[in-house]
């Protein structure tokens, strides 16, 4: 189906908007007038730019407060109309969107509104328009669909059809069985936004909160699918009033609105994209560090080894059970250190998966390798963190692992550590939807509910997103813990058998815990009953302690080297949390460290 946005959806002037929807792959756009009358262009000159760009102005919008008002009114109405048909003329465009009225000098009057719409229908039909009538969810008579359709086929013009509006209709928790009933060719447009379920102001709602398809709670394909149904043959267009993307680079975020609609013409099955390969593993997490030595120590006193290195490349693998940490030296100096650059992702499909990336808008990744090296097909996530399709190593068919040379024989016994039990990636607070439809629709993850974390100076978001098994954990999160740099943090859990254990050995081995308050520990007393010495034990080596219906979670923290810290976790195998109720009280251990060490 073709694609269209309007301009409101975007940051910038209304050239950088243009481009943006053009270069992100988009057939159309809706012109919002606010652009239009900001624009230094002229009408002529923006008909221009956009078939340059090969887009077409697919609507004008709004046209607000037209109908059941007084003669007088509406006699100056018609003139406002005459004006912007006019307009839409030399644009180039045939179809206007009309709001209903929210003036105080609106009558509930169906019939009026009728009568008057179709007036402007003649108007709008001597200028070659269309009229598209849009129920508002907060307008003052008409604010449902089925009763703007109402109002639309009393009228019974050819230039007069309805607006459908996925966020006024499912925001009123309005049926969209309904809209079957409507005719096809009298839909004249169809817009789309999602939003998060909110309790608040309706007005207020769709104003700052509406985000693209695929990143809130409503069902928006279930009502395309009814609009397709009725015979709807317009183009999928997307109008979203957001304060955070009007705020963000347009490119992204139009590559981010039109990854929504991808995703949202598979679910409804007019689209078929390569199928998605789900992760079943993590390989590895590769660190980029100017200094080796903090990361090296800290590696070392969790119990990990160096047991190979890239025959090409200045990066070293240090493992501990299935456990794979790269380092890598030769990336450029970051000034905030040392980072989480990259994550190999063992799949069933590496081919399969990249294309299925691809497909989906992910940056692909050109990579610097010789003819020795593994091929690795990579895509970049909205954090700019890579992303790696790797098989499943094994001795017989060693893949990326074989661009390493062993350093070491036997591993030594370690702490403990398993495996990489999920790993924290902090968001641009204006990526953070787009960075869970990413990991949804690329990846095939499921998200999980997004929970807010109180953090001493703000409020941090996170969402986790997870394969089936759970071998896969990645959890997204906006606001972060500090860091010397002032950069968000990062962080990689270590799952092992016996954190306490695990604990020791890192203490033991020179490593250093984060301290965490003795209040936190009174109230665990008080929550949860514990054997003897054993919340004595977590005080000391500053244990943190969850649990719910599933099981239990215990988890510690070491303290943070450039950007990023390491997390050992013990979870029975029930427990599907990330220990968020312990969240506000590492977070503010954070920030005390952080001053004691003068960072």
């Amino acid at each position: 189906m073709r694609t269209s946005i309007a301009t409101v959806s975007l940051s910038g002037s209304l050239t950088e908007k243009l481009t943006a929807a053009s270069r992100a792959g988009f057939d159309g756009v809706e012109i919002f007038e606010n652009d239009l009358l900001a624009s230094p262009l002229t009408p002529e000159e923006i008909r221009a730019r956009c078939a340059d760009l090969g887009l077409t102005i697919d609507l004008y919008h709004p046209m607000r407060d037209i109908e059941a008002v007084p003669e007088a009114e509406f006699a100056r109405n018609l003139r406002r109309a005459r004006h912007k048909f006019e307009l839409m003329r030399r644009l180039g465009t045939d179809t206007v969107l009309v709001c209903s009225s929210v003036s105080p000098l609106a009558e509930d009057d169906d019939a009026l509104a009728a009568a008057q719409l179709s007036q402007l229908a003649d108007l709008a039909q001597e200028f070659g328009v269309r009229v598209a009538y849009e129920a508002l969810a907060w307008g003052r008579h008409v604010s449902t669909y089925d009763h703007a359709w109402r109002i639309v086929e009393a009228a019974g013009h050819p230039a007069l059809g309805t607006c459908l509006d996925s966020f006024h209709i499912l925001s009123r928790g309005s049926d969209p069985k309904g809209i079957e009933d409507i005719p096809g060719e009298k839909i004249f447009f169809l817009q789309l936004a999602d939003a998060p379920l909110l309790a608040m102001d309706v007005l207020q709602w769709s104003r700052h909160y509406r985000c693209f398809p695929g990143q809130g709670g409503f069902d928006v394909a279930g009502l395309v699918r009814h609009v397709l149904t009725a015979g709807y043959d317009g183009p999928l267009s997307l109008e979203v009033f957001n304060d955070v993307f009007r705020q963000a680079e347009a490119g992204p975020t139009a590559v981010d609105a039109q990854r929504s609609l991808l995703v949202l013409q598979e679910t409804v099955g007019v689209l078929e994209p390569p199928t998605p390969v789900v992760p079943t593993g993590i390989a590895f997490a590769e660190l980029v560090t100017p200094d080796a030595e903090p990361v090296s120590a800290l590696l070392g006193a969790l119990g990990f080894a160096r047991t190979a290195r890239h025959h090409g490349k200045p990066v070293d693998l240090w493992q501990q059970g299935e456990a794979r940490i790269l380092v890598n030296t030769g990336s450029a100096l970051r000034r905030d250190g040392t980072a989480l650059a990259a994550i190999g992702l063992e799949s069933p499909d590496p081919e399969g998966a990249a294309r299925r990336a691809e497909a989906l808008l992910a940056p692909v990744l050109p990579r610097r390798r010789t003819l020795a090296d593994a091929q690795l097909d990579a895509v970049a996530a909205p954090d700019g963190t890579e992303l790696f399709f790797c098989a499943r190593t094994t001795p017989e068919h060693p893949g990326w692992r074989a661009d390493f040379t062993d350093t070491t024989g036997q591993l030594p016994a370690g702490t403990g550590v398993q495996r990489i039990d999920h790993l924290a990636l902090t968001q641009p607070w204006h990526h953070f939807d787009e960075a869970t439809l990413f990991h949804r629709s690329v990846l095939g993850l499921q998200a999980q509910e997004s929970v807010d974390v109180a953090d001493p100076y703000g409020l941090l978001r996170s969402r986790a997103v997870t394969n089936p098994d759970g071998s896969v954990r990645i959890a997204l999160s906006v606001g972060a813990a500090p860091t010397e740099h002032g950069a968000p943090a990062q962080h990689i859990a270590l799952a092992t058998e016996d954190v306490v254990a695990a604990a020791r050995r890192f203490r033991d081995s020179g490593g250093q815990l984060l301290r965490m308050p003795a209040n936190y520990y009174d109230d665990l007393a008080a929550r949860f009953d514990f054997t003897e010495g054993e919340l004595e034990t977590y005080q000391d080596l500053g244990i943190l302690y969850d649990r719910d219906a599933g099981g239990e979670f215990r988890h510690c923290y070491t303290r943070t080297v450039g950007r990023v810290f390491f997390e050992l976790v013990q979870r029975e195998p029930g427990y599907r949390g990330y220990g968020a109720q312990n969240a506000p009280v590492r977070l503010a251990a954070q920030h005390t460290a952080k001053r004691l060490t003068g960072g």
